[in-house]
């Protein structure tokens, strides 16, 4: 497959999408963490969207991010949990073509150092669909740092050795 890194960094196209119940934008702390980091890093919002927790509306946003040229990532919060209202990973699991299992896997490796056995109720997920990459995060805004600062900010940084996911993502139509 040749080398799977850059000599320089590339930003990427992520869109920030918050699943809640009781939340609107304004208390979207978790959200608006994700927006910080992402710029912060030099990548650029896509778009922003918080909806409910509903299955079929998280596939419709999602299936429209994944079929347009203009998104690359997908971070989603909220619905990871083990209640009835947690529905993120049944509605997004279908939509991929390819399952990154090693992001939910190291999530919870990560998180077991400040939750002990209780990661085991995290259904953190990430996956690839259309060349979109797609990585489902827990509600609380301490998951999305951890998420973030431990996993996705190097993941998603082209000069990230000794590989990243950059090479994976789909290109996007330059409009500069």
């Amino acid at each position: 497959m040749g080398h799977c890194t850059r000599t320089q960094f590339e930003p990427l196209n992520i869109a920030v999408l918050t699943l809640s119940d009781s939340r609107d934008l304004s208390q979207d702390t978790s959200g608006q963490f994700l927006q910080d980091a992402l710029l912060e890093a030099g990548h650029k919002l896509a778009e922003r969207r918080l909806i409910k927790d509903d299955k079929y509306q998280i596939r419709s946003v999602l299936s429209q991010w994944i079929a347009s040229n203009d998104v690359q990532v997908i971070i989603t919060t909220g619905g990871t949990g083990f209640t009835e209202r947690d529905n993120t990973p049944q509605a997004v699991r279908p939509l991929f073509d390819r399952e990154i299992e090693g992001f939910g896997e190291l999530f919870r490796h990560i998180t077991y150092t400040e939750l002990g056995t209780s990661t085991v109720q995290s259904r953190a997920l990430g996956g690839f669909a259309n060349k979109t990459a797609i990585f489902c995060l827990p509600g609380s805004t301490g998951a999305c740092k951890t998420g973030w600062n431990k996993i996705l900010r190097e993941q998603l940084d082209a000069t990230h050795r000794p590989c990243n996911f950059v090479m994976h993502v789909k290109k996007v139509a330059i409009d500069e």
